[in-house]
């Protein structure tokens, strides 16, 4: 199996070293906005360096991993599809709703299969909890309570090309409340705030949020996030039930500690980034691809998905600039 690479800083780079020890794959061709970046993560793997994304599409490969800038993957999915080759995506599709819609037709007109990149539903703990759901364990459903929160923000130029804290970032408690639930949102509230850097006014972003979810059998979801967490990288998720409540994320590496005395729990040093968080999500999600390029299952995370869990960033979207509850229906339209 010949498998292609599509941007290869951190994320693409660390993808591109578990599909190398993969003993289904044989080779891997790579391409980067940078050359240079290129050469050296091809070098470092025993892989080829190419100039661009056509020509990697041209290599004769079985299947393409993008994980390029966030305004080039409808473009770059669009043309996997168009090329009959199995792609794997970081989230988001697009940027927007029309955007999605467009790549969706193209990937179904193709036929090709597509798998977008929400790690966190290969994560263990998450798997857990919506087991515990899907048994009963928890009894009914009643109350979710989650937090996404950043140590620092990224770099300025990441914001103005990300699509807004909803799109980017809590895209992926959206998609994992669905999971994890079996549950659609109906509408959703949200409120933002500016409190550090000018740069995040000025994309029209904000860097601190709260939302409350409405599911479709009537649970309330709560949910924080925040580019600003000194305590470190912090990924949480409460779901409360008749029987039980369990809790992913609350481990001894959290980021936050009691303030009860005599309680020393958690006691581990926190989580610095995602990538040390969700590492064995990441590995477990790109095999899951290989699986996936082979034939041997469908795509865990299609971009019809993805579509859901950006009606729900959508909709927190306009609730936040326009101060107001917004139901799904009316973003579909």
């Amino acid at each position: 199996m010949r498998i292609g690479f599509l941007g290869v800083g951190r994320i693409g780079a660390s993808h591109a070293a578990v599909v190398a020890r993969h003993e289904g794959v044989t080779s891997l061709v790579v391409a980067d906005a940078d050359p240079a970046r290129a050469r050296s993560v091809a070098e470092g793997l025993g892989a080829e360096s190419m100039t661009d994304a056509a020509a990697v599409l041209a290599a004769d490969i079985d299947a393409v991993v993008i994980a390029t800038a966030t305004d080039s993957h409808a473009e770059l999915i669009a043309a996997g599809a168009r090329a009959r080759v199995p792609v794997f995506c970081e989230k988001p599709v697009a940027l927007d709703v029309p955007g999605t819609l467009s790549v969706l037709e193209e990937v179904r007109a193709a036929g090709t299969p597509v798998q977008i990149g929400f790690q966190r539903r290969f994560d263990a703990g998450y798997v857990a909890v919506r087991e515990a759901l899907r048994t009963g364990r928890l009894g009914e459903l009643r109350r979710v309570h989650a937090v996404t929160a950043d140590p620092a923000p990224p770099h300025p130029s990441y914001i103005s090309t990300s699509g807004g804290i909803y799109r980017d970032c809590l895209i992926h408690d959206f998609d994992i409340v669905r999971w994890v639930t079996g549950r659609e949102v109906v509408d959703v509230i949200a409120l933002g705030a500016n409190r550090g850097a000018t740069f995040f006014v000025e994309a029209g972003d904000v860097d601190e949020t709260v939302a409350i979810l409405t599911l479709d059998d009537g649970t309330l979801v709560s949910l924080q996030g925040s580019r600003y967490n000194g305590a470190g990288y912090d990924v949480r998720m409460e779901v409360a039930g008749t029987e039980g409540t369990i809790a992913v994320g609350l481990d001894e590496r959290a980021a936050l500690r009691s303030a009860e005395p005599d309680v020393d729990f958690p006691s581990g040093t926190p989580n610095p980034t995602f990538w040390e968080r969700f590492a064995d999500a990441y590995v477990a999600e790109i095999n899951a691809f290989v699986e996936v390029v082979r034939g041997e299952r469908p795509s865990p995370c299609s971009v019809e998905e993805a579509l859901e869990a950006l009606y729900v960033a959508e909709a927190a979207t306009r609730s936040r600039l326009e101060g107001r509850r917004v139901e799904i229906a009316e973003v579909r339209k």
